[in-house]
């Protein structure tokens, strides 16, 4: 081996373990003993050595995640893609709306939903599909005097079809207006999104327009996770590459989904994605396979009513279709724990290494991660200072993913109001 290599080596392992470094006397000993010991051709190196080696790889492929997010073209971080309503009087005419509800036992949230649907406009037509609902979700509806208002009685649900869309279709062939809303039973609307939606997809010639409710943040639970779900909703579905035609990405929200009819009839209706758990972007698919074209932007006129107020409750919301979200794959969930552990931990474990370099490289990439959440915290007027959360909330995240993985490996696809999915959707 040349000399000049061993020097180079030698000088390094000077430098890191030096005398302020705050390693023992003896360490620091049998650092320079082995640093200076070879074996044929290779050094021996120093133990930590090898620690600071070992975390500068995963510090550097950290910082290259979160630099690429910030500087990539779509900013799948920002929060510009956004609708809110104008100021309204709430006449407008929607007599060209039909609202599609799929409502199983929803009676806790139903009334405020439809009472939301009567500040809108004049004309608007509501179709309630009950899925066979076991609370009082049909009296709920019935309480709420809508002059459009049909509810419609679904029948049992058939094999290979999920429960979301069975109901859909049952209400689909009683639609004949130009636009369909499909809207969750537990999203309310403030007055004039209606309006303000229909409006953006006339004027910018879309065949839909999808909205992702402002998340419900009253517990500490919600405060601390439900932002990060849509930061996460973004970072996997940048909403820029999804509104692009020259995309093949694909995503939409189905708690607000306004489309148009013959879009809908177009693509086949709801039995092209009957089995789909995540039916949203699988419609927002089938809508760009066919040539059509989507926006899906934030809001805060469209609120979520469904309360998640413990930890097990958005547990349950997550692991429902986190292992669906990767193809039910072994291998991708390796990809998901790698990227996840080195992004939001290698970081904060090289805080813990007594190195003013090292700690100077984890603590710009642990900025460059909370300046990427800022935005989000901003657009649903939470504190800068729930930045600092950012290695907790990705911990626990992947969590509930590997809760969602082991989950379907037990046979369990997905639970969601009483029924059980089990096995992989019919490709």
């Amino acid at each position: 081996m040349h000399p000049g290599y061993h020097a180079t080596y030698s000088n390094a392992a000077r430098s890191i373990f030096s005398d302020n470094d705050g390693c023992s006397s003896l360490l620091k000993s049998q650092c320079r003993d082995r640093s200076s010991a070879t074996v044929g051709s290779l050094i021996v190196l120093p133990p930590l050595f090898i620690v600071a080696y070992l975390l500068i790889l995963p510090l550097i492929f950290g910082a290259l995640i979160w630099i690429s997010i910030l500087l990539a073209p779509w900013s799948a971080w920002s929060t510009r893609e956004y609708l809110d309503a104008p100021h309204t009087t709430g006449d407008e005419d929607l007599s060209d709306i039909t609202v599609l509800i799929p409502a199983r036992n929803e009676a806790e949230h139903i009334g405020r939903s439809l009472h939301a649907l009567s500040r809108q406009g004049s004309g608007l037509r509501i179709i309630i599909v009950d899925d066979q609902s076991t609370d009082d979700t049909v009296r709920a509806a019935r309480n709420v005097k809508n002059a459009e208002q049909t509810i419609v009685a679904g029948a049992p649900l058939p094999a290979g079809w999920s429960g979301k869309l069975w109901a859909l279709e049952q209400g689909r062939g009683r639609v004949a207006t130009e636009l369909t809303l499909l809207l969750d039973a537990d999203i309310e609307l403030c007055p004039g999104i209606i309006a303000a939606a229909c409006t953006k997809l006339r004027a910018d010639r879309l065949d839909a327009v999808s909205l992702l409710a402002a998340p419900r943040l009253h517990s500490l639970w919600e405060r601390l996770l439900m932002p990060a779900f849509v930061y996460f909703f973004k970072l996997l579905y940048p909403f820029r590459l999804c509104a692009s035609p020259r995309s093949r990405m694909a995503a939409a929200a189905g708690g607000f989904f306004l489309i148009k009819t013959e879009m809908l009839t177009r693509i086949g209706g709801f039995s092209a994605i009957k089995d789909e758990l995540i039916d949203d972007c699988a419609l927002a698919r089938c809508i760009k396979s066919t040539g059509g074209k989507i926006w899906l932007g934030l809001s805060h006129d469209a609120r979520m009513l469904r309360a998640n107020r413990r930890f097990v409750d958005i547990w349950h919301m997550v692991a429902r279709t986190a292992f669906t979200q990767l193809n039910y794959s072994s291998g991708w969930l390796g990809v998901c724990t790698l990227i996840m552990v080195v992004a939001f931990w290698a970081p904060v474990l090289a805080l813990l290494y007594r190195d003013a370099a090292i700690h100077f490289a984890a603590l710009t990439i642990l900025t460059f991660m909370m300046a990427t959440y800022l935005p989000i915290l901003k657009f649903y007027g939470r504190s800068p200072a729930w930045a600092l959360t950012m290695p907790l909330i990705g911990l626990l995240y992947l969590a509930m993913t590997w809760g969602s993985a082991i989950g379907y490996w037990r046979g369990r696809r997905a639970c969601w109001k009483g029924r059980l999915y089990c096995g992989k959707p019919a490709s």
